[in-house]
């Protein structure tokens, strides 16, 4: 009977959690559209992949919660795509998702409002939403001033804050504007420097003359190794865009190296590589490179921040079977449970373990993680998972 208590309690809190939390529309993305259009909310999509660990994290621990069903369900459509599904593979090549979890707010009609990307707290997750539903991140008003050549410098500030997620481009063409009408009389603050570098991305853009002509103001913020190093990565932007082979997902890395060794140096052109191999592996999926790349760059682990090594040990624990270089994951995700054990870095931990065939150090650091996700209030699914799985 105690055993019969206990399940039903069990069912219906996740029940009523179910309910409290954020409701997804399980209808077609397009009347998804017209529904929001009809109530004039926005579309809030989950774009997700059924293999992603943090996906499933947001979907355990944010996603249930009571305060961010009641804002979501109040203010936008939701829904939950598998971006490698159905109307799924369409959204993500309409919409560019490559990484995940993405969050897509959308207009009735279809047109991005905001794009957001990773793991987010309860708290975080909510700032956002409350963010983009704003009045004043209503962009048709916005493109419609700025095509007809407005220069307000205020106009021009809240367009880079409002678009520098969601449309990069326009918010980019707000800056080079900006800049432009600055008068040179005038110093730039820490904020405008801010905003030039931010949207600076290549040497052949209009406002790398203001990046050049400004330098003993952005000395003033920044120090000078700092302006060099920025430089030197402005040089290399254009060298890996042609490096890429878009047709096969791959870099040239012969090309790269020949052509950026004599700009940085060997030493660098190096490290600029292997940053670009694994953002460009990780982004198309091509794990199998992605751990070449990632053996090679993490060779000296000690010389990394442990958070970095933990991504690199989740995608691993995801996507890699090769025994050594589990066996590397594995270290990696230790030197983070070394610096401090949460529920996703001993959950990590855990799943290498298991999938090198240690199930006592798997039953180990999954009943850790089970038991500091229950002290912290978030989901230990994932790890009883591991836990059924040894016994």
């Amino acid at each position: 009977m105690k055993r019969l208590i206990s399940g039903l309690f069990v069912f219906f809190t996740v029940l009523i959690l179910a309910q409290e939390g954020i409701k997804f529309e399980e209808i077609p993305f397009k009347d998804m559209l017209a529904k929001a259009k009809k109530e004039n909310k926005l579309v809030f999509v989950d774009a997700y992949a059924s293999w992603c660990g943090p996906c499933k994290m947001m979907e355990r621990n944010v996603f249930p919660q009571k305060s961010v069903g009641d804002f979501y369900n109040k203010n936008f459509v939701n829904a939950r795509i598998d971006m490698e599904k159905g109307e799924g593979r369409e959204i993500a090549a309409k919409y560019g998702v490559r990484s995940y979890p993405t969050y897509l707010f959308l207009n009735g009609d279809g047109e991005l409002v905001s794009q957001n990307y990773g793991y987010m707290e309860e708290s975080m997750f909510l700032a956002m939403a409350e963010n983009i539903d704003s009045p004043s991140n209503k962009k048709g008003s916005l493109k419609e001033r700025f095509a007809k050549g407005e220069k307000d410098p205020a106009f021009l500030v809240s367009i880079m804050k409002l678009n520098s997620n969601s449309d990069f481009d326009f918010a980019k063409k707000a800056s080079e504007r900006y800049f432009s009408n600055k008068s040179k009389s005038e110093s730039l603050t820490k904020d405008e420097v801010g905003y030039l570098l931010f949207f600076l991305k290549s040497t052949e853009d209009p406002n790398y003359k203001i990046f050049l002509d400004r330098k003993s103001d952005i000395l003033q913020f920044f120090p000078e190794q700092n302006y060099n190093d920025f430089k030197n990565q402005l040089v290399l932007a254009k060298v890996v865009q042609e490096s890429i082979d878009e047709k096969k997902k791959k870099i040239n890395d012969d090309y790269f190296l020949k052509t950026a060794e004599p700009l940085v140096g060997r030493e660098t052109a190096q490290l600029k590589l292997n940053q670009t191999k694994l953002a460009y592996y990780e982004q198309n999926a091509d794990f199998q490179e992605y751990e070449k790349t990632a053996l090679e760059y993490y060779k000296n682990a000690d010389d990394f921040d442990a958070d970095e090594l933990l991504k690199a040990a989740w995608i691993f624990s995801d996507h890699i079977k090769n025994v050594s270089s589990l066996k590397k994951a594995a270290e990696w995700a230790e030197k983070s449970v070394m610096r401090g054990e949460t529920s996703e870095n001993t959950y990590i931990l855990a799943k290498i373990y298991l999938s090198l065939g240690n199930k006592d150090l798997a039953k180990n650091f999954a009943e850790l993680s089970k038991d500091i996700a229950s002290r912290t209030g978030k989901d230990s699914g994932l790890a009883q998972g591991i836990l059924n799985q040894i016994k």
